[in-house]
């Protein structure tokens, strides 16, 4: 097996599946070169504008974005319509260097929105809930790879990972159907700064100090000079009062930790109740990403030993396909020795897909070998489930994801470019790093 990056290894992404050099070159050089429109799966009842708010209070809209972030353009639009950031939802969160198309609601009585620079807003109509994360079903791609060295090496790249979708099956995945290992890409820990998972940990840990500070004062060499420089300082004085002066004004969440610890940071409950001055998407993300790093790790020691990830064997818990034929993580099944070949055969047909645990409290370990992955897993980094029985928005009871992500894949050479879809929770740059192996920050 080929060794990842570094920087990829550092959250938990240790190895490619396919050995071929890669093409090089970057993703993102424009927003342009980074298209991804979501294919929405919003179930309410949608109503025209103009009917009762008292029944439909939730002004729904699609918005396509070029340069925002999607925490930015929430609070940007909250600000200029002088409503709280929480009355914004949306259905999946995007990056920043991209041209994005996504489904959002607002708690609002006019229908009327602000203009925003970089913001084409269509408003869609009235709703009795929220638009809700996770409401679609998936994100369709298309990415332009920006100076490659070698892209006619892709053709070579894409055989290899048409070999890994088929694995042992009957079909030879002829049809262009790709396949990789379904790792959280670094996005999710942090692309200039990978830090929200070790935020995590230290929440798992119960120490809300080092949690808080962290999240402050740690820095990361791909950050800019003139950042780095602030946080160094912050941290040895821990003068909360001098955060604004220390931190350029973009880094907003610091701010507000810094602004509850100058009030006093003499208990573990002011470093908690100063991480819960985050938007609640972003406390529960901490959470989140230390459960997505051991994910990643769990995916990177099933390779290391050679277990497949189309198919099960003794021990691994199985998720079924919902209607959609995706995987379900509230329908799943130990499978014992005697059943494997049923269940291979499910997972062939698409009926089925081997998992490995997002872990929380509820969650269901397997037995066997891929038990004892996730065991050792969890022991190393010193964590088990109850740890994440933990005070408001940073709980967590736990669910299952699927170790393998496969798409049908078009692409070019020249130039560069890839088209695909993928699932809601898989990452368009998980696919993309096995084509350009690279500094993961020419994938950000």
């Amino acid at each position: 097996m080929r060794e990842a990056h570094p920087a990829e290894a550092a959250v938990g992404i240790e190895y490619y599946v396919s050995e071929t050099e890669g093409t090089g070159g970057r993703l993102r050089a424009t927003a342009e070169s980074f298209r991804v429109r979501e294919r929405e799966a919003f179930g309410a009842d949608l109503r025209p504008v103009d009917a009762d708010t008292g029944s439909y209070p939730h002004l729904v809209f699609r918005a396509t974005l070029r340069g925002w972030d999607t925490n930015d353009f929430a609070a940007a639009l909250s600000e200029r319509l002088g409503v709280s950031r929480e009355r914004v939802s949306w259905a999946g969160t995007k990056d920043k260097r991209a041209v994005t198309t996504q489904l959002f609601s607002i708690r609002r009585e006019a229908n009327a929105l602000v203009t925003l620079e970089g913001a084409d807003i269509e408003v869609l109509g009235r709703a009795g809930r929220p638009v809700l994360f996770g409401d679609l079903a998936g994100n369709d791609f298309e990415l332009t790879v920006e100076d490659p060295t070698r892209p006619d090496r892709a053709e070579a790249i894409a055989a290899e990972l048409r070999a890994f979708a088929a694995g042992e099956g009957p079909d030879a995945a002829s049809d262009g159907e790709v396949a990789v290992p379904n790792y959280f890409g670094q996005q999710r820990f942090g692309s200039k700064r990978p830090i929200t998972h070790r935020v995590g940990l230290a929440i798992l840990e119960g120490d809300w100090e080092a949690a808080a500070v962290r999240y402050v004062c740690e820095s990361s060499e791909r950050e800019p000079e003139r950042t780095r420089r602030g946080r160094r300082a912050v941290a040895e004085t821990r003068e909360w009062t001098a955060v604004p002066d220390e931190l350029p004004g973009g880094l907003r969440f610091e701010r507000a930790i810094a602004a509850r610890l100058a009030e006093g940071d003499d208990d573990p409950t002011d470093y908690r109740e100063a991480l819960e001055r985050l938007p609640s998407n972003l406390q529960r993300m901490f959470t989140n990403a230390a459960q997505s790093y051991a994910f990643n790790l769990i995916c990177s020691e099933r390779l290391r030993r050679g277990l497949p990830f189309d198919r099960p064997v003794a021990g691994d818990v199985v998720c079924f396909a919902d209607g959609d034929g995706l995987p379900d993580p509230d329908r799943t099944q130990r499978v014992e020795a005697g059943q494997t070949a049923t269940v291979r055969r499910h997972c062939e047909r698409g009926r089925a897909f081997v998992t490995a645990p997002l872990v929380g409290t509820d969650t269901e370990f397997g037995s066997g070998e891929p038990g004892e992955i996730t065991r050792e897993v969890l022991s190393g980094l010193g964590i088990g489930r109850s740890d994440f029985s933990l005070p408001g928005e940073f709980d967590s009871s736990g669910t299952r994801r699927a170790i393998r992500v496969s798409t049908a894949l078009e692409f070019g050479t020249d130039p560069l470019r890839f088209r695909f879809s993928l699932p809601k929770g898989s990452y368009a740059t998980v696919l993309a790093r096995e084509f350009l192996k690279t500094d993961p920050d020419a994938l950000a």
